[in-house]
């Protein structure tokens, strides 16, 4: 059954802010996460001298910048930093991919192949018509997300081939890493064709099988079945190449701007994921050692045992006019007693839920209700 929307999805952007309760959010698009130094020193300074002090990381591993006082500057900032590369097609650059591709395990490098289809959407005029939510997703097989609940998407099934994944789930349709692009590309253009409004691929009625058919391609006897995973990338992780990369959760994915300048610092990439952290790559063990040594103490979460990694939660008062309560400030005051995975809601919306099995936290007039994870 289809689901109407009345109107175009509000997703913010840089050039269309979204009016939080604490002031103006901009959301910066950030194609699979990749961040050179020069723009992670660049997100650090706006967050400090127009925003809160604060980059924010989300579940599509993106960036948002929160009580921005000046949009004129925050958007020539971005520009010159390479961040905002289409004015037109800001909004629908949301592109996840498997954050250790290409240096940890992984069945093919998709990073490669992001950069590509960044490069497709911003050169087909009618793909500016996309929603914001719209989302796009490469993994190179390990699984970490394709359960993501994307809308258009690859898994990789060996070197060179991808099963092509609709509203999250195997179409059936296998594909090379050279066709992978162009038949992403052409699904984008079937669910304008398919959509009458709707903001995801799911919401369309029976839209995955006629996005498929206008692929016109064919299909495998087998499906392969995705879930939602939570193997974050923590801690001390060699890559195939000798070098070292760090995987750093970040306290409910509120980066301070100071600590973004040390990794900006450092001089390496940095890999913004979907749950919310980082993975600085290519180190030598050397400078893995002083990054660690440095920026733990400085609020960088490199054990896998800590229970932050363990807890989600909303924006909360006082950036949310429908929240009850300050739920971080609440999250943080109960965080060393969590033993399971749970996500802060300061209302029933339960917004930034991750998918998969979890416990609800849900802030109520009356004080907070548990929902067992199920």
């Amino acid at each position: 059954m289809a689901m109407t929307r009345s109107a175009p999805d509000s997703c913010p952007g840089v050039l269309r802010l979204h009016q939080a309760a604490d002031g103006p959010l901009a959301r910066v698009r950030v194609p699979a996460g990749r961040l050179e130094p020069a723009q992670v020193l660049a997100l650090a300074r706006a967050a400090s001298d127009l925003g809160d002090g604060n980059i924010e990381l989300t579940s599509r591993g993106n960036a948002q910048l929160r009580r921005v006082r000046d949009a004129a500057e925050l958007t020539r900032r971005l520009e010159q930093a390479g961040l905002l590369p289409s004015r037109t097609h800001e909004r629908v650059r949301n592109i996840v991919a498997s954050p250790l591709s290409g240096r940890v395990g992984g069945r093919a490098d998709v990073h490669g192949l992001a950069a590509d289809l960044d490069a497709g959407l911003r050169a087909a005029p009618r793909l500016a018509e996309l929603p914001g939510r719209v989302l796009f997703t490469l993994d190179d097989g390990r699984g970490d997300i394709s359960g993501l609940g994307g809308d258009i998407g690859v898994h990789a099934t060996d070197a060179d081939e991808f099963a092509v994944l609709l509203a999250g789930r195997d179409s059936g349709i296998r594909v090379s890493a050279a066709d992978a692009v162009p038949v992403m590309l052409a699904a984008a253009h079937g669910f304008l064709e398919v959509s009458s409004g709707q903001w995801r691929l799911r919401e369309v009625a029976d839209g995955p099988r006629r996005v498929a058919d206008s692929l016109g391609l064919a299909t495998a006897p087998q499906r392969l079945e995705f879930g939602a995973t939570h193997e974050i990338p923590i801690g001390w992780l060699t890559q195939d190449n000798g070098l070292v990369a760090l995987g750093a959760c970040i306290r409910l994915g509120s980066l301070p701007a100071r600590l973004a300048e040390f990794l900006a610092a450092t001089e390496r990439p940095v890999l913004l994921t979907p749950w919310r952290g980082i993975v600085l790559a290519d180190l030598e063990e050397w400078a893995a050692e002083q990054v660690v040594r440095v920026l733990a103490p400085m609020g960088l979460i490199f054990d896998a045992e800590s229970p932050w990694l363990l807890v989600s939660a909303c924006a909360g008062k006082p950036g949310c006019a429908k929240a009850l309560t300050d739920v971080r400030a609440d999250v943080a005051a109960a965080v060393g007693e969590v033993t399971e995975r749970q996500h802060w809601s300061g209302c029933e919306r339960r917004c930034g839920r991750p998918p998969g099995a979890i416990t609800d936290v849900v802030a109520t007039p009356a004080g907070y209700r548990v929902h067992p994870a199920h």
